[in-house]
């Protein structure tokens, strides 16, 4: 006659050590081909290191996020791994396996883990955003960026002059952008970024500074921060926004003050005084009723 219970099975710690070779020597080939860099960001780009005030905040709550995810999963994986292993059915097992329920502990290990976890993210996240989405320092520079199809305009506030900037052209190079608009900003300045559109919906990337904006008609954004290490950057409209979309790119050079200073008087010598306003925008297909004369009355 079968025993309702299946018997008490050896060897279990030979199949453990198995699964641990295995995963010790599965993550050993995936990890031989990072760099200590790219760990320290949480791969994303190695340039976003201290680029700006803001980028630290942001690869503290990404590596915090992945390190945190991987320990749940590794261990998820690792118990689920085992059951379908160690417990397997044999050939030679009768009946059913010894049933187990209502493992006090286990209960609230699963239940009080996940609250903890899920608060720590909350605290974590609130605390990037009080330094990021939500800085509002005063900017000593206010410098526009306008999106058009399919190009930048930057206008210098502050300073009074402005940059118009004409499309870039992809032309099958490894480096297409070289000759597209740039933006300088000068480093260990506070700057109001001021974006906005003048047809339709763009966004501003720069994937070094960790942050995106979209550009919305009728609408302007901000981002409060300050770059702090000099050298150049890439960015480019990640909104699909026409046909040219592609080639809409520019680039940012992060320099000195007096770099800075000497860059936008040359601006100014050329003539490229004043603000490229709204004058310029091609809004007619465009009303906003909030704005409308009379509206709400």
């Amino acid at each position: 006659m079968d025993s309702p219970n299946q018997p008490v099975r050896r060897g279990r710690g030979t199949w453990a050590k198995r699964l641990g070779v295995a995963g010790a020597l599965a993550s050993t080939v995936l990890l031989a081909g990072c760099t200590k860099e790219q760990w320290e960001v949480g791969f994303l780009p190695v340039d976003s290191k201290g680029a700006t005030s803001h980028t630290e905040h942001y690869i503290a709550l990404w590596n915090g996020g992945w390190i945190a995810a991987l320990a749940v999963g590794a261990v998820t994986w690792g118990l689920m791994l085992w059951c379908l292993v160690v417990y397997r059915r044999r050939k030679s097992d009768r009946g059913l396996p010894v049933q187990l329920q209502y493992n006090m502990p286990i209960e609230i290990l699963y239940t009080a883990l996940p609250i903890v976890l899920i608060m720590g993210f909350f605290f974590q996240t609130v605390h990037s955003l009080e330094h990021t989405i939500d800085d509002k320092t005063p900017g000593q520079e206010q410098i526009e960026v306008v999106g058009k199809q399919w190009s930048w305009d930057f206008n210098y506030m502050t300073e009074n002059v402005h940059y118009a900037g004409v499309q870039a052209n992809l032309d099958g190079t490894e480096a297409p952008g070289r000759n597209a608009p740039t933006l300088y900003l000068p480093a260990n300045r506070d700057i109001d970024l001021q974006l906005r559109s003048r047809d339709v919906i763009h966004s501003f990337w720069v994937p070094a500074f960790l942050e995106k904006r979209d550009m919305t008609p009728g609408r302007t954004e901000h981002i409060h921060f300050k770059p702090l290490k000099e050298g150049e950057y890439v960015g480019k409209c990640a909104e699909l926004c026409g046909e040219f979309h592609s080639e809409m790119l520019f680039n940012v050079k992060v320099v000195s003050y007096d770099e800075y200073k000497k860059y936008t008087a040359g601006l100014k010598a050329e003539g490229n005084e004043g603000r490229l306003g709204p004058e310029y925008d091609r809004t007619d297909w465009y009303q906003n009723p909030h704005e409308q004369k009379g509206a709400g009355e």
